[in-house]
């Protein structure tokens, strides 16, 4: 966390040491109960109910996390359990800390209370992942106004705005309307300097490679059984494989790729999550007859046709991949696909016996619109 800068540490007036518990204000919770933190969750649209299974499970709230008003990417929810639990969310985009104001423009959140109020949250990021820097999301966030924000910020924290590239931020919106009165105005501050979907275990930046909080919720959707052989097929670098080793182990853990450069990318990242003794990584073709089989859950994401493969042969490579997944796994296996080719996937399994769809659950991923099929064998 930075210190503040020499002849800028003054804290704004009604400013407390972060370090200290802040006072019960109207509607927090008596001293005898657990303070509530409210909070925003942001996730991928479409995995909202895989997300507030997680949430009720990592962070255990009084109330189950709700839909936020107008969004179809967030949930709120109040949390007592300490902030830095939010970082165990892996189907999360990002948290953000919730501070509500009665004001009627973003001018007043520059004055007493409500400028310390938004210090202390900014601290509380800074005390899961320090920062040192900061910026705004907001509509007129150029302004004159969110300029001497950004100064009385800079004073009370010491960290220095970055309007294009800065770590923690902060994000300022109207209110959700309340009858006929004023809505107010929302500052929001995220927790930590990086979005929870940004991995630290990504070293190789492959080309194509799975949404890791999708793959998240692969695994979720798909069960953490420790006894379960798992393979994930065309394994790329590894994201599916090594998402279903983070959430738990399993009696076996193989990627398969063709590529070399996809099995060295893979390499390197299950070396970055620490997992290169828990997982056996193989150069070869799925459609390989002398591949071992038995695999209770296998995993894959195959190429669509943008950075790797062709539209023109993505239909015979997805009932290939249905075929040689069928072959490799065990009775009453469980195979989960996420693919961009909805219709090609879907002709796929109208056409072959071998597979019974079980669920299927649509993600909206900046600009696309991939599935994931649950698929149990025959």
């Amino acid at each position: 966390m930075p210190a503040p800068a020499s002849g800028r540490g003054r804290r704004p007036s009604g400013a407390r040491h972060h370090g200290r518990p802040t006072p019960t204000r109207r509607g927090a919770a008596r001293d005898d109960q657990p303070r509530e933190t409210p909070i925003e969750v942001t996730f991928l649209p479409g995995l909202g109910d895989v997300l507030a299974d997680e949430i009720a499970e990592v962070l255990h709230p009084r109330r189950p996390a709700a839909p936020v008003a107008g969004r179809d990417d967030a949930l709120a929810v109040a949390v007592s359990t300490p902030l830095a639990h939010t970082r165990r969310l892996t189907t999360a985009v990002a948290v953000f800390l919730v501070l509500h104001f009665d004001v009627p423009r973003p001018k007043s959140l520059t004055s007493g209370d409500h400028l310390a109020r938004i210090v202390e949250a900014m601290y509380a990021s800074l005390r899961v992942a320090g920062s040192s820097t900061f910026r705004f999301e907001a509509a007129g966030s150029d302004s004159s106004v969110f300029a001497r924000l950004a100064s009385e910020l800079n004073a009370a924290t010491g960290l220095k705005y970055d309007e294009k590239d800065g770590e923690l931020v902060v994000r300022v919106r109207r209110g959700p309307a309340r009858g006929e009165g004023d809505p107010g105005w929302d500052v929001l501050v995220r927790v930590g300097n990086r979005p929870l979907s940004a991995r630290p275990w990504r070293e190789a930046d492959y080309p194509g490679a799975a949404n890791a909080t999708i793959a998240a919720a692969m695994t979720r959707i798909a069960g953490v059984v420790p006894e379960d052989r798992v393979v994930n097929l065309m394994c790329g670098s590894g994201t599916l494989l090594i998402e279903r080793l983070l959430a738990g182990p399993a009696a076996a853990a193989v990627g398969i790729d063709d590529s070399n450069d996809a099995i060295a990318a893979a390499v390197e990242n299950l070396a970055a999550a620490k997992l290169t003794r828990a997982a056996t990584l193989i150069t070869a073709d799925i459609r390989d007859p002398q591949l071992e089989g038995g695999y209770d859950l296998l995993l894959a994401d195959p190429p669509w046709g943008t950075l790797h493969g062709s539209h023109a042969t993505n239909a015979e490579l997805h009932a290939d991949l249905l075929r040689s997944a069928h072959r490799l796994a065990a009775p009453g296996a469980r195979l989960l696909v996420l693919t961009h080719e909805i219709k090609l996937m879907d002709r796929c399994l109208r056409e072959t016996d071998q597979w019974q769809l079980r669920e299927v659950t649509r993600v909206f991923a900046k600009g696309h619109h991939p599935r994931i099929y649950v698929l149990d064998r025959v």
